[in-house]
């Protein structure tokens, strides 16, 4: 496999997050505190085109889930998957860009999934901004899969960082994967302000507006965002 394409996360991993789980290095070894300083954001051209462009498109509420959802990602993979190989570049406009198809004007601009029509105005943004189409790519398919959580077949790398990213951020699932101090250096950064009513309520609009959205395939989906005991404290 060469290089670019390992950059950018397009290995092969489970989709199953349980048999992720399973391959850590060290399983029963404790997450170390990691503050919000210890993962620097990447600096490119795209880099801040793209954020220039998550901030003045996305809600407040919302960009900075899709911040959390950065830092989150990068200190579980760090602390639990450290054989991973995918650019921090790559994941930070992943996920910048992951819920864009969750704006009022994109969601009703089309029928499509908020996910797909995402996924396709960030390959859009990427490849007219000068991003390599190995990077684009990689983007667009980690907008499109990133609520594809199930047990069977196969997602790539960068899809499984933002799995567990979101699912924590969005749901509280496995928190033991972070330390409590890096949770609250985050939240601190990039409160929540009440992200989970938000959120809960995007996950309806959603499904209403489109039942037959890809949405739909997580049952109770927003009643399991509304039961986040791990992130109430913060909200």
């Amino acid at each position: 496999m060469s290089k670019t394409i390992e950059d950018n996360g397009w290995t092969a991993v489970p989709r199953s997050l349980e048999k992720l789980l399973a391959t850590r290095r060290n399983p029963k070894s404790k997450p170390i505190p990691l503050r919000v300083e210890d993962m620097p954001l990447p600096s490119s051209p795209v880099v801040d085109i793209v954020m220039k462009h998550a901030k003045h498109h996305l809600p407040k509420q919302t960009f900075s889930h899709s911040m959390r959802v950065y830092y989150y990602g990068q200190a579980i993979a760090m602390q639990h998957f450290p054989e991973w190989r995918y650019s921090p570049e790559t994941y930070l406009l992943a996920s910048l860009l992951h819920d864009i198809g969750t704006t009022d004007a994109n969601m009703s601009s089309t029928q499509l999934s908020f996910e797909f029509q995402g996924g396709m105005q960030a390959l859009k943004l990427l490849i007219q901004n000068g991003a390599p189409q190995s990077t684009a790519e990689s983007v667009c398919e980690t907008i499109i899969r990133h609520q594809d959580v199930g047990e069977t077949g196969n997602i790539s790398t960068l899809t499984a960082v933002i799995h567990f990213a979101t699912l924590l951020d969005n749901a509280g699932k496995n928190p033991e994967l972070l330390h409590k101090d890096t949770v609250e250096s985050v939240v601190h950064a990039w409160p929540r302000e009440g992200w989970t009513g938000c959120f809960a309520a995007t996950v309806r609009k959603e499904t209403e507006l489109k039942p037959w959205s890809h949405t739909t395939k997580i049952e109770g989906f927003a009643e399991m965002v509304e039961a986040n005991e791990t992130m109430r404290p913060y909200d």
